[in-house]
């Protein structure tokens, strides 16, 4: 099985640590992980705000990136979302033909981390080991664009040593939304200090999500706040062991 990591710019850029974890989670589980050095900007930021010719050549680039493998890994629910919904179309109207074809065959072995793991490799137990109180966040493009459903909960419920707490209006989005962000702060801050209450709330530790993009808007947040609560990303959990063998980021941020 030929799998390859598309870390996406936030990752690549502003923490650096889940894409680590991501591919220490993934040889751990046996699968030789290749790493692409051309990958770009999946074309998300100018897809939502509205510069879809912009978008075109990240499309192009991203299908010929990442031709020829079986899977094409990203620990983003929201670029995700971009590639498998959004490429095939944006192709179809922008090149046609076999090019948009290209697009589609791999815009369909594109996922989300964690339907990897469920989905494709079959486990909900990777071996972690996090002795924290956690919530989950299930952040608005793995909710309802990818339908993970409850995938990141089953795999977070068979972490050794961690207590899943629920979180009160959990499917209400953070607030952060791309570009929402920047057009329409005070809502966006608004929205985003209702998040910050309910996760509080809870009394976890830590605030779980499968998108670095929205972490970021919950954690700083929750830091403007004072909280104690800290956003740790779903493969930084999963990669903890607490063996020794390796770092483990997660754990570490968490005290």
């Amino acid at each position: 099985m030929r799998v390859a990591l598309f870390v996406t710019c936030v990752t690549d850029t502003l923490y650096p640590g889940t894409g680590r974890a991501a591919v220490a989670l993934l040889e751990r589980l046996g699968v030789e992980v290749d790493f692409p050095l051309a990958q770009s900007c999946c074309g998300q930021p100018q897809f939502n705000t509205g510069y879809r010719r912009e978008t075109e050549p990240l499309v192009r680039r991203f299908a010929e990136v990442f031709r020829g493998y079986d899977h094409v890994v990203t620990p983003s629910g929201s670029c995700a979302a971009m590639v498998r919904e959004n490429h095939p179309r944006v192709a179809a109207r922008a090149f046609g033909g076999p090019a948009a074809e290209a697009v589609a065959e791999v815009a369909a072995r594109t996922c989300e981390l964690s339907e990897f793991l469920v989905d494709v490799l079959g486990v909900t137990d990777v071996g972690a080991y996090y002795p924290h109180t956690v919530t989950y966040h299930p952040t608005c493009h793995g909710l309802r664009t990818l339908g993970l459903g409850d995938r990141p909960r089953r795999l977070l419920e068979n972490v050794r040593g961690l207590e899943l707490v629920e979180l009160p209006g959990a499917e209400e989005c953070c607030g952060f939304g791309g570009t929402f962000a920047v057009k329409n702060a005070a809502v966006s801050a608004a929205m985003g200090a209702d998040k910050a209450r309910s996760i509080e709330g809870t009394g976890a530790e830590a605030v779980c999500a499968v998108d670095n993009s929205c972490l970021m808007h919950i954690g700083g947040t929750l830091s403007r706040r004072g909280s104690t609560v800290r956003p740790v990303h779903l493969a930084e959990i999963l990669a903890a062991t607490g063996d020794g063998t390796a770092r483990d980021e997660a754990e570490e941020a968490a005290r």
